[in-house]
């Protein structure tokens, strides 16, 4: 029975590898690519895709907003494809029929890929799938911060924890991440970053600034409302008027 299959991800060498990766499989139909979580969308009406190897982090809309606006009257199978994303991975290891860490091998590409053969052979007469309304369910309900990243620099791939960060700033499409000395880039706007960490942990203080708080030192009002962080290491850092009323939360935590 052929298996139609999509392949969502924003990024071109990882659709290939997957593609590369299917083409070895003689019950796999390619249905189609999508860089964007929007042209999946529209794919999902057009293309019915019996499988979906999905990726969580794209621009516009990502995986979990696609999960949302899916209808369940015609359920693919998810694989979901990630590179750092931890409370996602707890709740695939739940209700999703696998997921794929970036960078995967041909042998877990494989092993997921038989997984989603037998879900899509125990589900195919299903009107309704049980299995991803709760995963939307837990996701709406449950909020898991990250504690790691996964940041790429010189061809090598590094698994960054979230409490080694001092602070971020925007750069562009990217977030740039501070940690003492070192410098990474990361794919990512300041919003999707700012939510995938705890604010218990992190603030933002202006629209291209956010702070570790454990390592701000004193904060210093100057002219027209703005105040001046500073942090341990002697990094000063500007508060913007805009985030003001959160000062008194800041010097709480600071105390």
């Amino acid at each position: 029975m052929p298996i139609r299959t999509l392949i969502v991800d924003d990024e071109a060498l990882a659709r290939e590898r997957i593609r590369d990766l299917l083409g070895e499989e003689p019950d796999i139909v390619l249905a189609g690519e999508c860089a964007t979580g929007s042209e999946a969308r529209t794919a999902l009406r057009e293309l019915t895709p019996d499988l979906i190897f999905l990726d969580v982090q794209m621009p516009e809309l990502d995986g979990f907003g696609l999960l949302e606006g899916i209808e369940l009257d015609h359920q693919p199978v998810i694989v979901f494809v990630t590179a750092y994303d931890q409370y996602a991975l707890r709740a695939f290891e739940v209700h999703a029929v696998d997921y794929l860490m970036k960078p995967f091998d041909r042998e877990r590409f494989k092993k997921a890929l038989e997984r989603a053969r037998r879900e899509i052979a125990q589900t195919k007469n299903r009107d309704l799938s049980d299995q991803l309304r709760h995963l939307i369910r837990d996701l709406g309900s449950e909020k898991v911060y990250t504690e790691r990243l996964v940041v790429k620099s010189g061809g090598r791939i590094r698994f960054l924890k979230a409490e080694e960060i001092d602070w971020i700033e925007a750069a562009g499409n990217y977030v740039r991440l501070r940690v003492g000395p070192e410098t990474h880039l990361l794919r990512e706007t300041m919003a999707k970053i700012e939510a995938k960490l705890d604010p218990i942990k992190f603030l933002r203080i202006h629209r291209s600034t956010i702070v570790n708080i454990e390592r701000v030192k004193e904060i210093v009002p100057r002219l027209y409302g703005e105040h001046v962080v500073t942090l341990r290491d002697g990094t000063q850092l500007t508060m913007s008027r805009g985030y003001r009323d959160k000062l008194a939360e800041l010097q709480t935590r600071t105390a």
